[in-house]
């Protein structure tokens, strides 16, 4: 019997945590493999976050732009669903090209969306979410937590107290069909992907390999003009301390630095690079689950990094 022959277009997704080196091979494949980089980081997409999100600058973009960039002001919000619609029409796009799409990145959840699926939900309301975000500007995002609690106690254990943007969501889901979303979540079918996708996991397989470059890479930010950035966002009265934009790592302990009116640079650097390595360490902790990746060391294993992505294009 003949072995089957999987048609669907490929992909490719590099995955990796933070300062792993996931940009440098991407630009390096999009230059000579025929392949576009279509982001995958919850950060990128806003524009104005460029130091503290280690944005590629206009000098690599040049040579290999990135798709799903600069798409948001840091006021709006950007779901785990609209960046799935966003990249399956990039996706598409890319293959009508003749190119092989390069998804790069280190969100976790935009990752799922994408590879594996969302459950199918109600269709955002904007005038229910307004109404939801107005209620929280009186009681607080804790009280609205503690509502969830009630309605859903599975989301509220999933959901931090602080994560104003699941919590809005799941409240609306709740609100506008009188079914928590958790219900919705495991009723749902989802929906496969068309594309058979390559998954492959750049990481130092020593932590101090990585806690090194998450510091360095930190303190080029502030040399950079990290404070300068976030001194400029909280100029802007659409902004505020609570959205997801200004959740993201370096961008928090710089707002809550200038917040308190501190002047000790270390006292920053050292909260920044702690954030960045605990948000390694999640990205880590979801990357080990994802079975059908294979993994290597972006210094030492190049050679059978490149040799995977040759048997898979064939």
């Amino acid at each position: 019997m003949s072995a089957l022959i999987d048609n669907r277009p490929p992909i490719v997704a590099l995955m990796g945590p933070t300062a792993s080196g996931k940009t440098a091979i991407a630009v390096d494949w999009a230059q000579r493999r025929n392949m576009a980089i279509i982001s995958v980081d919850s950060a990128l997409v806003y524009r104005g976050l460029d130091i503290g999100s280690a944005k590629p600058d206009a000098a690599t973009l040049a040579v290999a732009p990135h798709r799903l960039i600069d798409i948001r002001d840091p006021h709006e919000t950007y779901s785990a669903a609209e960046f799935r619609e966003d990249a399956l029409r990039e996706i598409a796009d890319i293959v009508r090209s003749g190119r092989t799409p390069l998804l790069v990145g280190g969100t976790g959840l935009y990752f799922r969306a994408l590879l594996d699926g969302l459950s199918e939900m109600p269709a955002a309301d904007p005038q229910l979410r307004g109404r939801i975000e107005a209620e929280a500007r009186v009681r607080g995002w804790a009280a609205m937590h503690e509502e969830l609690a009630r309605v859903d106690p599975e989301a509220a254990l999933r959901i931090k107290p602080a994560d104003a943007q699941r919590i809005q969501r799941a409240l609306e889901v709740f609100r506008a069909t009188g079914k928590p979303i958790t219900q919705w979540q495991r009723e749902a079918v989802r929906t496969p992907l068309p594309y058979r996708a390559l998954r492959l996991v750049v990481a130092p397989p020593e932590r101090a390999r990585l806690h090194e470059r998450i510091a360095q890479r930190f303190s080029a930010m502030l040399q950079d003009g990290l404070i300068e950035e976030v001194k400029a966002l909280r100029a802007d009265p659409r902004l505020s301390a609570d959205l997801p934009s200004m959740r993201a790592v370096g961008y928090r302990q710089t707002w809550e630095w200038l917040e308190r009116g501190d002047t000790d640079l270390a006292r920053l650097r050292d909260a920044g690079i702690f954030a960045t390595r605990q948000l390694a360490k999640r990205q880590l902790t979801w990357l080990r689950g994802e079975l059908a990746a294979r993994w290597f060391d972006p210094e030492r294993d190049r050679a059978e990094l490149e040799a995977a992505l040759d048997l898979f294009l064939g």
